[in-house]
């Protein structure tokens, strides 16, 4: 066995390493029923600006990406997708959410509407800070 550092693996061999993943947590963890969840923000023309992308799966809603464009900010949305997104995750049998944010402006959003912080990694590249938040249901 030979290991080496590289910058990347292609994608082939990265689908390769994720199906070994998810086959070790299937058996340790069993099923984890696994559900994309979105909500896309469309202009009048429909092109993409923004939106909510996400998944549900072991009891939980996992919000991986949250942008709404600096134009539409101050007027609700992220609040709005948020009580969409934990709607859709209750329906689901969810439990609670999580999020993760650098973002000083998205983090005080994120605590209006509930959300507690969890963890925070300090000290990152500019002085940043990453925020990991739950919130139960």
């Amino acid at each position: 066995m030979e290991l080496k550092l590289t910058e990347g693996v292609s994608p082939e061999d990265e689908d390769i390493i994720l199906e070994h993943l998810k086959a070790y947590n299937v058996a340790t963890f069993g099923q984890s029923d696994r559900r994309e969840l979105a909500i896309p923000i469309y202009d009048e023309h429909n092109n993409l600006l923004g939106g909510l992308t996400g998944y549900t799966g072991r009891g939980w809603l996992y919000i991986g990406m949250l942008f709404v464009p600096e134009e539409m900010r101050g007027k609700g949305l992220a609040a709005r997708m948020l009580d969409m997104a934990e709607q859709e995750a209750r329906a689901r049998g969810c439990i609670g959410a999580y999020i993760d944010t650098m973002n000083p402006d998205a983090l005080s959003v994120y605590l209006k509407q509930g959300y507690i912080e969890i963890g925070r990694l300090k000290g990152l590249a500019r002085g940043h800070d990453v925020t990991w938040l739950e919130k139960r249901f």
